[in-house]
Order: C-alpha cells, then sequence, then structure tokens
C-alpha cells in the first residue's frame, strides 16, 4: 500500500480517464468506484448515482479519480514521470497517451484529459550527470530538437567527440 495517492479532479470523466490509464500500463487495475448517493448529490449539485470516485492502480502505484466538476482544471505544474528502459517502451506509451491529447518538448505530453506525462528513457538521466560537461551539454542540445524522445539519438549525442 502506498502512503501518497494521487487524487486527480476531473469534470465528469474520472471513469473513463481510470479505464483509459489502466488499458496502458501493465500491471494495473480498477479498485472500487463509489457514487453520488443524496447527501453528496445535494453538496456537488452531481447527479444521484452518478460515478463520485474511482480508484485504480498502475503498476502498483495507487490513484483516485474525482468527478468533481468544472471548478478546476489540470496544468502541466504536475506531470507524472514514466521512465522507461527501452526504446519500444516509449514509443508505445507515448502513442498511447498522447491520442487526442498534445505532444511537446522534451518527452512531454498531454493526455486527452489534459493530464500531463513525462515518457523518459532510464538512460537520459544517467547521461545528465556524466562527469563530462561536453558530453552532457550534447545530450541537452539533442533532447531539445525532440517531442517524443529517442534513445539512439542521445546516445549518438552523447558518444560523439
Amino acid at each position: 500500500m502506498n502512503t501518497i495517492t494521487p487524487c486527480l479532479w476531473f469534470d465528469d470523466q474520472a471513469e473513463a480517464a481510470a479505464n483509459f490509464y489502466v488499458s496502458i500500463f501493465k500491471n494495473s487495475k480498477i479498485g472500487h468506484i463509489a457514487r453520488y448517493g443524496d447527501e453528496g448529490a445535494k453538496a456537488s449539485g452531481r447527479p444521484k448515482g452518478t460515478v463520485m470516485t474511482v480508484t485504480f492502480e498502475l503498476n502498483g502505484q495507487d490513484f483516485m479519480a474525482l468527478n468533481g466538476g468544472p471548478v478546476f482544471q489540470f496544468s502541466q505544474a504536475i506531470s507524472f514521470i514514466v521512465p522507461c528502459k527501452k526504446q519500444e517502451e516509449v514509443d508505445e506509451l507515448w502513442e498511447k497517451l498522447s491520442q487526442g491529447g498534445e505532444t511537446q518538448q522534451c518527452g512531454w505530453l498531454k493526455d486527452k484529459y489534459g493530464v500531463s506525462w513525462q515518457i523518459v528513457p532510464t538512460v537520459l538521466s544517467e547521461m545528465m550527470q556524466d562527469k563530462d560537461a561536453k558530453k552532457s551539454e550534447q545530450v541537452m542540445n539533442a533532447l531539445l530538437e525532440m517531442e517524443k524522445i529517442d534513445i539512439k539519438t542521445l546516445q549518438q549525442a552523447y558518444e560523439k567527440p
């Protein structure tokens, strides 16, 4: 059990979003769906019986999705970093999460619900922390030219004399 559970506030797409994320990440599942009862419906203005919260798990990390109305919107101030060991992982997650959303520089994307993700190969941090500042700079320059991160291109920049 995690000690910190992110709660994602949606207008009315909590269940659809949770199902979307669970379909993308391996070892993931929907937990419990709670619905608005009489009192919750009165307090929130949401119809009785509609989905209030959905708990779900992505690769061992617990999340909650809340249908709270249009009061709050997602921003890039919060993002979820997904470390990937292989290019195939980067490609698959990038394609699935960005579908209906928008891609951004340096491995960032917003999914169709407005949630920001960073799809990052694990080798990137090793390259960026190299003691040879020139190598790190070359990797950064290559990274700044990318939206979806390409490990081979980073490796070529890193190994460039």
